[in-house]
């Protein structure tokens, strides 16, 4: 695959990651952002801080230092810290900020470079896709906390239930088009 047509095609995955947070938050009360289901479950404010700590961690000098940094503090990550929706937001923007500043990065004169997390050595694709896969995962449990914790009042955040045969003649009507398959959805 194109190096350029990789990243634009891995940041746009990232971008619908994104798009499916600040979503699930413009629905929640402040109140709903800390609920937990339990003592061994995560708040999406607690799922936030990590993701805050991952992203920094692996996308700071995302070139030329290992991704996990010694500054980092993991487990720290998975306490209460977060006190209030401005921090949550500021936690956010800030994570994702570093991860597109450093996929901004990467360009076909350093496409084929080495990147190492914990000293294990990663293409720049495998490095993407792991992390996209990671943030998926987390960004997948904020939904559904939102979810849970909406009930009825939930919007949904791409087809909504039974919408499907609605979206599908859209796209189809369409004719054969380029672009992302999320354009539709963000």
């Amino acid at each position: 695959m194109d190096p350029q047509d990789y990243l634009k095609n891995i940041k746009s995955q990232f971008e619908y990651y994104k798009a499916l947070g600040d979503k699930t938050f413009e629905q929640l009360t402040d109140e709903q952002l800390f609920w937990h289901f339990n003592d061994a479950s995560n708040s999406i404010a607690v799922i936030v801080n990590h993701l805050h700590g991952n992203m920094l961690s692996r996308w700071t000098n995302f070139l030329t230092e290992d991704g996990e940094k010694s500054w980092r503090q993991r487990d720290a990550e998975f306490e209460q810290s977060i006190t209030n929706r401005k921090q949550l937001n500021q936690k956010w923007q800030e994570g994702w900020s570093c991860l597109f500043g450093a996929l901004d990065s990467v360009n076909a004169s350093n496409f084929d470079q080495a990147i190492y997390i914990r000293n294990q050595k990663h293409s720049i694709t495998a490095a993407c896709n792991r992390q996209l896969a990671h943030y998926a995962y987390h960004v997948g449990q904020i939904v559904y906390l939102g979810r849970m914790t909406k009930d009825q009042a939930w919007k949904s955040l791409s087809i909504p239930k039974g919408g499907s045969k609605a979206f599908n003649d859209k796209k189809i009507a369409k004719g054969k088009h380029d672009g992302h398959y999320t354009d539709d959805i963000k």
